[in-house]
C-alpha cells in the first residue's frame, strides 16, 4: 500500500521504521515545523524529519493543517491510507481523504487513557498492564473504532522512558499489521464503549510537585510515571529538587514530610510508610545517587 505517514517525535521513529522495511511504501511524510531552540537559535528538526531526510522521503510540515495547498498536496500523492503516530489531531478534510481511511497508533489499550499522556498516567495510576490500540479516526479525539490491541505487561522496574521504548517497538509491530489487515480486508471493526473511557491529560507542571501527604505508593508511582522526562519535584524553603528513583520503605512511625539522612540515605515521610530516595537532583545541577547528594547537600 501506498501510505502518508503522519509523526513527529521519538515515540513515531520505530513505526516509521518497521513501515519503511515492510513491502509498503512511504510516499510522504508530515511532521511539525522546524523550530529555534537554544542560545544561538539553531534550527532543530523533528526526528520524523531526520529519518525522512535520510532516506529520501517527501516530507511536508503544515503550519495549519486545513491550509488548502496542503490539503491539495495530499490529494496528488494519491495515497491508499494515512497513518497517524503521536500528531496533531488530524481535521476532516485531511483524514477522510486516502480510500482506504485514516487510522491512529494510541499509547494505551482504549478506551481507557484517551488523550496526550496514557503511558504516563498508566505508570502514575500503578497499573500492571497496558498496551496499543489502533482506530480509525473520526472527529472526536481517540473515539474512533478498533481495529488492532496489543497487550503488555508493566515491569515494577518500569518507568516512562523504559515502558515508552517498549510500546514504541510494540506499536511499530502492530501498525504494520494493521496495515496488511487493511489491505487484505482482514478488519472487525470494535466500537468504543464511551462508558469505559478514562481521560489521560497532558502532564502540567503542577501534576509534577509531590505531596507527601500522600501514601509512598502513590507518590513512588508519580516519580515512575515522570522520569525521565519531566521530573517530579519537592521543594524545601532554599531550593527545588526533581526526584528520579525511589523505593517504599514499610514503616508506619514517622510523619509526613520527615527527614531522615542516616547511612548515606534519604528517606522521607509519607502519610502511609515512607519513600526512599535513590536518585535526585538538585536545581541547576546534575542527577546524583542520595549518597553522592548527601556527600555536598543537606535537606
Amino acid at each position: 500500500m501506498t501510505i502518508v505517514f503522519f509523526g513527529t517525535p521519538d515515540f513515531a521513529l520505530p513505526v516509521l521504521g518497521a513501515i519503511s522495511e515492510s513491502r509498503h511504501n512511504i510516499s510522504a511524510v508530515v511532521t511539525a515545523p522546524d523550530k529555534e531552540r537554544g542560545r544561538g537559535q539553531k534550527v532543530s528538526y523533528a526526528p520524523v524529519k531526520e529519518f525522512a531526510l535520510r532516506n529520501d522521503i517527501k516530507c511536508l510540515q503544515p503550519e495549519t493543517l486545513k491550509d488548502v495547498n496542503f490539503v491539495n498536496e495530499l490529494r496528488k500523492i494519491n495515497a491508499d491510507l494515512f497513518v497517524v503516530v503521536a500528531f496533531r489531531i488530524l481535521p476532516r478534510e485531511v483524514y477522510s481523504i486516502p480510500p482506504y481511511g485514516s487510522f491512529n497508533l494510541h499509547g494505551s489499550l482504549l478506551p481507557k487513557y484517551r488523550g496526550a499522556a496514557p503511558i504516563q498516567w498508566a505508570l502514575i495510576n500503578g497499573d500492571s498492564e497496558t498496551g496499543v490500540t489502533t482506530f480509525f479516526l473520526e472527529d472526536k479525539v481517540d473515539t474512533g473504532s478498533i481495529i488492532l490491541k496489543k497487550y503488555l505487561l508493566i515491569d515494577d522496574k518500569d518507568n516512562f522512558g523504559t515502558l515508552h521504548d517498549k510500546m514504541a517497538k510494540l506499536g511499530a509491530e502492530a501498525v504494520v499489521e494493521t496495515i496488511d489487515m487493511i489491505e487484505n480486508g482482514n478488519v472487525e471493526l470494535q466500537p468504543q464503549d464511551n462508558r469505559l473511557a478514562t481521560p489521560a491529560p497532558k502532564i502540567t507542571k503542577e501534576m509534577c510537585s509531590i505531596n507527601w501527604n500522600n501514601p509512598a505508593q502513590k507518590i513512588h508511582n508519580l516519580v515512575r510515571g515522570l522520569t525521565p522526562f519531566p521530573g517530579a519535584y519537592f521543594e524545601t524553603k532554599d531550593s527545588r529538587y526533581k526526584v528520579y528513583s525511589t523505593r517504599v520503605v514499610e514503616n508506619t512511625n514517622s510523619k509526613p514530610g520527615s527527614i531522615s539522612t542516616e547511612n548515606d540515605k534519604i528517606i522521607i515521610g509519607c502519610a502511609e510508610n515512607e519513600l526512599e530516595i535513590l536518585e535526585i537532583q538538585p536545581e541547576g545541577r546534575k542527577r546524583m545517587s542520595s549518597a553522592e547528594f548527601l556527600r555536598g547537600y543537606k535537606l
